[in-house]
């Protein structure tokens, strides 16, 4: 979500060219993973089938960060995209709710693409003529420029990250399609959450997607402050997030930016575990 690009909804090497169908793809409550991300709650999962507290779930847009819930969402048509709808979160971050027989719309000049299946299926196609059925939790990287188009024959629902490619001379990224299970837990020294990078490391890519996992009770054990833009996505759970000096509760569906330098921490609660999709610019000089 960087305020440069968009988020939405609507030849790889080190195994994320494969995609295959999402291992757990299903909650122990027979609830499709990621289900509250589009059924949201207006109160945090103790409080369900009560009212909902006023003002405890709310939205806040001051300079240094943003947090929109799913309850301000105003989906409408997107240009050149066939039977889709758009909430646009945060300039870039935008939400695509594909309908039946959808089909999107290559992004502008120079702008790259990283999306996310949250909900249905959907079936990319790739100017070389390679096609890959898409499910839940799996993802893509089209570089800038690259034509490609994406269907979905039923509904479905998909976190869209779009922004201008930063090139650097002789560095080009490549296709990427992979999916959240075969990327490999990374070490987090000092720190008790799981961790998965979607994409490569390597200079070509100009930001990451993590995939961040904690258990109820586990927390960041450092107030995180550096120079990176964030744009945050919670898929499950719920819990505290500190954004500069004031205190929000957060859960499944909420939308998060994050400006560079501002002090951030989060503190997972409930029953279950917390997992947040994580968008961070990197491999480029910041100034």
């Amino acid at each position: 979500m960087p305020r440069a690009g968009e988020m939405g909804w609507a030849a790889a090497e080190e195994g994320f060219c494969k995609v295959s169908p999402g291992d757990g793809c299903v909650t122990d409550s027979a609830k499709p993973l990621y289900w509250k991300v589009t059924n949201p709650t207006l109160a945090p999962a103790h409080l369900e089938g009560g009212l909902p507290s006023p003002g405890l779930h709310t939205q806040c847009l001051p300079k240094e960060y943003t947090v929109i819930t799913p309850e301000s969402h105003v989906f409408s048509p997107l240009p050149d995209w066939i039977n889709t709808l758009g909430a646009y979160l945060i300039t870039p971050a935008m939400g695509r709710t594909s309908q039946s027989s959808s089909k999107s719309a290559l992004p502008p000049q120079d702008v790259e693409r990283f999306f996310f299946v949250v909900a249905g299926a959907a079936t990319l196609s790739c100017g070389s003529g390679t096609s890959y059925l898409m499910s839940v939790d799996s993802y893509a990287y089209l570089p800038a420029n690259s034509s490609h188009s994406l269907k979905a024959d039923e509904a479905a629902t998909l976190v869209v990250f779009e922004r201008r490619f930063s090139s650097l001379e002789n560095h080009f990224p490549e296709l990427i399609v992979g999916s959240t299970n075969q990327q490999p837990l990374l070490e987090t020294p000092g720190e008790v959450f799981e961790l998965r990078k979607l994409l490569p490391a390597s200079i070509p890519y100009d930001f990451n997607i993590h995939i961040m996992d904690f258990q109820p009770g586990e927390y960041l054990n450092v107030k995180e402050v550096h120079y990176n833009q964030h744009g945050l996505l919670l898929l499950e759970g719920q819990g505290i997030y500190r954004l500069g000096d004031d205190w929000y509760p957060v859960q499944a569906g909420d939308a998060i930016w994050m400006a560079p330098f501002v002090p951030q921490w989060y503190a997972a609660l409930g029953k279950s575990r917390t997992r947040y999709l994580l968008y961070k610019d990197v491999n480029r000089n910041p100034l």
